[in-house]
């Protein structure tokens, strides 16, 4: 069952909300970087992007150290639904627009390795993970235009992705006419990364875990007790990259996204992936669409793992739901769709939507030719992130890749980009006018348990959260990225940053980037009603 994290030790997950994929494995003891070392490759982060390139590195004979803060696979990956496919969050008609068709044709064969890289490696590396492949139906949402599909099926079938019209979706409550897109696949992605650990440590890798690279360059990194990784090669896979502090953040920005697992009878729905086309009432130009898949859960029952309802990180005023009522909309929306019955896990995750569509893979903007980052994973993170490995590896070994261009993180699409920018300036703008006209007058007994709170302590701005016990937490309300404003996510039990989606726990610990560095952490005075920094 669903169980809370301890938000003061985020070496499993990054919020309060476990995963079923967090819940369902063993967790190693940690393995934390005790020496200098040197090698070919360090990377940062033990994610499915730093863990494929760490594969496919070490399958040509390179070095290479894998250093990851918390567990493996703590990250996002930990909090995906794990779909590996063709059928993309941006359509293809979208994707033909931005790209023309040559290149269109790029980005889905890119997608279709992806699965057939995991299918071979799953097969060589004999990882137990319960991959299958399997088809997928992308269904109208009500508020889409009722010529998306037809739009969609012509432009994919031109990308050359196997997709075929059908008049009716298997598993749906109610007929509805869909296309399904063929040899799409599904695993459980922790124990694929575990996978992976054991093949890459087998041909001499290093893995360590609990090590937090404070300082990186084209040297190598730093970690933060004081270690030092010298390598040729440097690579950031770190979901939003902790390296590269203005240059990427203008061209993607940070949605959070929710996830339910419901109970239904054994059997009673067939193996597949079900998808809707988007809410373009609640977003038009980012529309939030549902993602559904099945997976086994015991002898009785199957579980049924339903997302959706985004909105920008630390977000939510133009819909003004609140992160914690997020669930229940997708649990209605998947009861509406489905034959589900209990619901026994919820979990929230983060995902970095690129300017124009696809991710960002390869050489580091204005750096040296040696760092390389993995970042805009769109909602096809599994996909990307395996592809990563592929990419860089021919990168770094100097070998001539047709997708180098495609995927560079130098890109920069003026006319994509500019809602972006907006998006920014508009969150930038708010956050300030809020900071100057806030209200301090409140005092820190206000905060009830379970409560955070942004309040105003000898006139500079402080997240409060009174935790189960009653003790307060304070730390700075200003991220340590570029020192936009924090906002308390009730769900997660985190300080969320709207600017570029950094996120805290509430003692002040980072758990996702681009900020690298934890909030300051203070001590409350009852006596003299001081904060001191601890």
């Amino acid at each position: 069952m669903n169980i809370n994290a301890n938000p003061e030790d985020a070496r499993l997950t990054s919020g309060k909300n476990i995963s079923y994929w967090t819940d369902s494995v063993q967790h190693a003891v940690q393995h934390p970087l005790s020496e200098n070392i040197e090698t070919e490759v360090v990377i940062v982060g033990g994610g499915l992007a730093g863990l494929s390139v760490a594969y496919c590195l070490s399958q040509t004979g390179m070095k290479v150290v894998v250093v990851e803060d918390g567990d493996i696979g703590s990250g996002e990956t930990g909090r995906t639904t794990a779909h590996l496919v063709t059928c993309l969050d941006d359509r293809y008609y979208h994707l033909e627009k931005v790209f023309g068709k040559e290149k269109t044709q790029l980005i889905a064969e890119s997608h279709q390795l992806a699965i057939e890289f995991v299918q071979r490696t799953v097969r060589k590396e004999k990882i137990d993970c319960r991959f299958e492949c399997l088809d997928g139906y992308l269904f109208l949402h009500p508020s889409d235009n009722k010529d998306s599909l037809e739009r969609e099926y012509l432009a994919a079938i031109a990308a050359g992705v196997r997709v075929v019209t059908v008049d009716e979706v298997p598993g749906l409550l109610h007929k509805q006419k869909a296309l399904r897109f063929m040899a799409q696949a599904q695993f459980h992605p922790l124990q694929y990364l575990q996978g992976l650990c054991k093949a890459i440590t087998e041909n001499g890798g290093k893995v360590y875990t609990g090590t937090h690279a404070t300082d990186i360059d084209h040297e190598g990194i730093t970690t933060s007790d004081g270690f030092t990784v010298k390598a040729k090669h440097i690579v950031v896979a770190t979901n939003s990259p902790v390296n590269n502090r203005f240059t990427m953040f203008e061209k993607e920005y940070a949605y959070r996204t929710y996830v339910i697992g419901a109970l239904v009878k054994k059997d009673i729905l067939p193996k597949a992936l079900w998808w809707d086309t988007g809410d373009f009432e609640s977003n038009p130009k980012v529309p939030p669409y549902h993602y559904v898949r099945l997976h086994p859960y015991n002898d009785q029952y199957d579980m049924l793992i339903s997302g959706g309802e985004d909105h920008p990180t630390g977000d939510t005023s133009k819909t003004e739901i609140a992160e914690e009522d997020r669930y229940r909309l997708v649990e209605a929306w998947t009861r509406k769709n489905f034959p589900i019955e209990e619901v026994v896990y919820h979990w929230s995750g983060q995902i970095l939507e690129p300017m124009d569509g696809i991710a960002f893979i390869g050489r580091n903007p204005y750096d040296r030719d040696n760092v390389y980052i993995v970042t805009g994973d769109s909602g096809n993170g599994m996909t990307h992130c395996s592809f990563a490995g592929l990419l860089i590896t021919d990168l770094i070994n100097g070998r001539e890749n047709k997708w180098e261009e495609l995927y560079s993180p130098s890109r920069f699409t003026l006319k994509e980009s500019a809602p972006a920018f907006k998006h920014l300036i508009n969150d930038s703008l708010s956050l300030l006018k809020e900071m100057l006209t806030f209200n301090g007058s409140e005092e820190l007994s206000t905060v009830a348990i379970g409560e955070g709170k942004i309040m105003s302590l000898q006139n500079d701005p402080f997240g409060v959260y009174r935790d189960v016990t009653g003790g307060l937490n304070i730390v700075s309300a200003k991220c340590t990225h570029l020192k936009c404003g924090v906002k308390w996510n009730a769900d997660e039990l985190s300080w969320d940053c709207p600017c570029h989606g950094s996120r805290f726990t509430y003692e002040g610990k980072v758990i996702n980037g681009p900020a690298n560095f934890d909030l300051d952490a203070y001590h409350y005075d009852e006596i003299n009603n001081q904060v001191t920094k601890i």
